[in-house]
């Protein structure tokens, strides 16, 4: 599920939204009310039931070898998504809609010295259509060519990709298994 040509993607668990009102979600680091909505790009990163932790890695023009071997592996494609193994039947059995947006009204939003990661509208937005349920969130991650790597514990593998020359993200990380205890 991307969004065509003109569009950005809005995804929720519920299906009935019939407009979209800028606010300060709860758990954002933004002040600013915002819509918030992402490209085609970034639509991956919103496979997964809202409140599922993950940590999600991909090559980019300066990702060594080493580093694209050691996290993605070797001939796995160029991207990898991480998720705990209390979470797979929660993806199995999500209900995900995806509302188009009309782009117009969207610009691109980041943290200091980072790519845009979202797409934001300050004024209230409705959607193109009704919601469209996502389908299969194993198949999308198949179709696409996204590794969904399942881990006991998400933190060691996030502390690799953070310290790598690979690109990433995490999602909903207070949501994953506290850090286990260290050597």
């Amino acid at each position: 599920m991307r969004p065509r040509a003109g569009e950005v993607l809005h995804f929720s668990e519920d299906p009935g939204i019939a407009r979209f009102v800028p606010h300060v979600a709860v758990t954002s680091r933004e002040a600013e009310a915002y819509v918030w909505a992402v490209g085609a790009d970034r639509a991956p990163d919103y496979w997964f039931p809202r409140q599922c932790p993950r940590a999600m890695a991909w090559v980019v023009d300066g990702t060594s070898d080493v580093d694209r071997d050691r996290i993605v592996g070797a001939g796995s494609g160029v991207r990898v998504h991480a998720i705990e193994y209390g979470w797979l039947e929660a993806i199995r059995t999500a209900r995900l809609y995806a509302y188009r947006l009309p782009a117009g009204p969207f610009q691109p939003i980041a943290s200091p010295g980072a790519e845009p990661h979202a797409m934001v509208a300050t004024e209230v937005v409705e959607p193109l259509g009704p919601a469209e349920e996502v389908g299969d969130l194993f198949a999308c991650h198949a179709s696409a060519g996204i590794q969904l790597r399942v881990l006991d514990n998400l933190w060691p593998f996030w502390d690799q990709v953070v310290e790598s020359t690979l690109d990433f993200s995490g999602i909903r990380l207070r949501n994953a298994k506290p850090r286990p205890a260290g050597p």
